[in-house]
């Protein structure tokens, strides 16, 4: 079986860095809790990270409260591990896969090829109002040192109008443009309107599966 997931053509021209989008992985039931679905769907996302080559990198998650937090991983990493309270996770290591789950939210990868350094964000409504990403982005650059006129930024498939009242993806892209960066790309895709590859907790009302958002820098 082909394994379900999406990589971006700007993100892919960036050789120091790896990155993927999964979508639906068929055939799992996904009517649940969040907890007992991620586990359901671990063992297909753990073969599309080996398939990627970071299969075997710690994996750095954001606890994910649609807040505006983020969680600095400025020394290596040995295990897995979850940052409580955090809606983003920035780093200046290789071999650190981070990881956002999102199932309508955006997931924003930001990649500062210079320095290097990256950083990999979750945004919904909520967290586009609190500015998640322009904290992400100011924390790289007074962490890392990072240039936003140096950075890529990259919004995954997200839920939109029609489906959705507010285009946070537009205020994330202004949020970003603000603080200098000149390079964004948008997937420019709803996630409600495509159930077939992607999940919706709208469209689905709640009870449905989550996409992972990978970055890691090589």
């Amino acid at each position: 079986m082909q394994l379900p997931f999406e990589q971006f053509p700007a993100l892919s021209t960036v050789e120091i860095c790896r990155h993927v989008f999964t979508q639906r992985i068929p055939g799992i039931d996904v009517s649940n809790d969040k907890p007992e679905v991620l586990k359901r769907l671990d063992s297909a996302h753990r073969e599309i990270r080996k398939a990627i080559g970071v299969g075997d990198w710690p994996l750095a998650t954001a606890q994910q409260v649609h807040g505006n937090k983020i969680a600095v991983v400025d020394t290596s990493l040995k295990t897995d591990k979850e940052f409580p309270g955090r809606d983003g996770i920035i780093t200046n290591q290789r071999g650190v896969a981070l990881g956002i789950y999102v199932a309508d939210c955006c997931a924003i990868y930001i990649v500062d090829p210079k320095t290097p350094a990256i950083g990999l964000v979750h945004s919904g409504r909520k967290g586009t109002g609190l500015g998640v990403v322009r904290n992400a982005i100011t924390q790289m650059i007074d962490h890392f040192g990072s240039d936003p006129a140096n950075m890529m930024v990259q919004l995954s498939p997200c839920i939109r109008p029609p489906h959705y009242e507010v285009d946070f993806a537009a205020e994330i892209a202004r949020q970003c443009r603000t603080l200098g960066v000149k390079e964004i790309h948008d997937s420019s895709i709803c996630t409600a309107c495509d159930l077939d590859r992607y999940y919706s907790y709208r469209a689905e009302k709640g009870k449905t599966g989550r996409m992972l958002a990978l970055l890691g820098l090589l």
